[in-house]
């Protein structure tokens, strides 16, 4: 058995067979033990607090571990995820209304009371959620860092500042990741780079006169390279929802996953989640890929020398595990002439990543002045070389 920073791998979970999820807790209703008013979850906190009464509700199942799934088996039973399901129906445990969940969702609010609602996500997708990195940025906070980020942008239109002071809608949303960890083994074969320099002699007319001068020439050594790399990969992320652009959600990266707790529902409550949408099989893939690159930059610095070419790179992957986290983003929606756009907070760190408009005529005042600049000081430029006459 190997001990990892955010969690534990072991050969076998009651929980799962071929890392699939064979039970799960049953639909929560989240309403206070002592007076029956709707609770929600507060950043930070380790309780459900009631905001009416005090009480502080414990959350559920929050001593349950972390674990890493085998990946094999998985891989065999899931070569394919099916298609979503149609969105989840649900009945609010507060009001009785009866909705549905929007499209692709496991947790939401009801539209008649907004009490939260958190269904079993197992009917909709074959593998649970591992674990959740709960928010620790409470909801105002999240609005101040989009407006800062917001008002601090270059070559916004104006009209965008009175936008980040008013503030467009703000969502808690969980964004489902998959980590993978791996052991690697590898054999590499390439070809070493030196550069050196000859000294050649050229002739140039200079002032009407043939001159000889000697110049440097810079050439390459190439000496043949081969080796064997050994690396450890611990949580290398890929991002399964789709709702969010993915670069911008890779952006928020880095996550401090050692906060990851043992998956309960009480976490989500008052917040949205998504379903997974990538297949464990192709971020399996993705995870691949990163992999190499790592490996790749391993091999070049192994290699050494000024320039490296790898003519063959075999990789062995073992111990290869997973587990699926949902990551807390707040999701910050706005309309500006008449386009949509969206900013992302890092529910944990505050790091912040965002589309946003661009200002033309800003663009091409700072066009203009730079070419006025840079004309005068051509001008000045001449004048002190005694080229201009007066």
């Amino acid at each position: 058995m190997r001990v990892g920073p955010w969690g534990r791998r072991v050969e076998s979970d009651a929980r799962v067979a071929g890392g699939v999820l064979v039970s799960a807790p049953a639909a929560e209703t989240y309403v206070c033990e002592q007076c029956g008013a709707v609770l929600a979850f507060e950043p930070g906190a380790q309780t459900l607090t009631c905001r009416y009464c005090g009480h502080e509700n414990r959350i559920r199942a929050i001593e349950r571990s972390v674990v890493e799934n085998e990946l094999d088996p998985v891989l065999r039973r899931l070569p394919h995820e099916p298609p979503l399901p149609p969105p989840i129906a649900r009945k609010c445990g507060q009001c009785a209304y009866e909705f549905t969940l929007p499209e692709g969702r496991h947790a939401g609010l009801c539209p008649s009371c907004g009490s939260p609602s958190v269904a079993d996500p197992t009917p909709a997708r074959a593998i649970a959620p591992d674990g959740v990195l709960p928010f620790v940025i409470a909801e105002p906070d999240g609005r101040r860092l989009v407006r800062q980020w917001l008002e601090g942008l270059w070559f916004a239109p104006s009209r965008l500042a009175k936008e980040a002071r008013t503030g467009g809608r703000l969502e808690g949303l969980y964004v489902p990741h998959w980590t993978f960890d791996a052991s690697s083994r590898s054999r590499y074969r390439g070809r070493r780079g030196d550069v050196y320099y000859e000294t050649r002699f050229v002739e140039k007319v200079v002032n009407g006169r043939r001159v000889r001068r000697a110049v440097r020439v810079p050439k390459i050594r190439w000496t043949p390279a081969e080796g064997r790399l050994l690396r450890d990969f611990d949580d290398v992320l890929v991002v399964a929802g789709r709702e969010l652009p993915e670069r911008l959600v890779e952006k928020l990266e880095p996550w401090d996953l050692q906060g990851l707790k043992g998956y309960a529902a009480d976490y989500l409550a008052g917040f949205s989640s998504e379903l997974y949408k990538v297949s464990v099989a192709d971020a399996h893939e993705a995870a691949k890929a990163q992999m190499r690159a790592v490996i790749e930059q391993d091999a070049r610095h192994a290699i050494g020398g000024d320039q490296q070419v790898i003519e063959r790179l075999d990789i062995q992957l073992s111990n290869e595990t997973y587990k699926l986290v949902l990551l807390p983003v707040w999701v910050a929606s706005f309309k500006f002439l008449g386009k949509d756009y969206r900013v992302l907070v890092n529910g944990r760190t505050g790091e912040v990543h965002g589309e946003r408009p661009w200002s033309f005529w800003k663009i091409l005042g700072a066009l203009l002045v730079l070419l006025l600049v840079l004309g005068g000081l051509l001008l000045l430029g001449q004048a002190g070389s005694g080229g201009l006459d007066f």
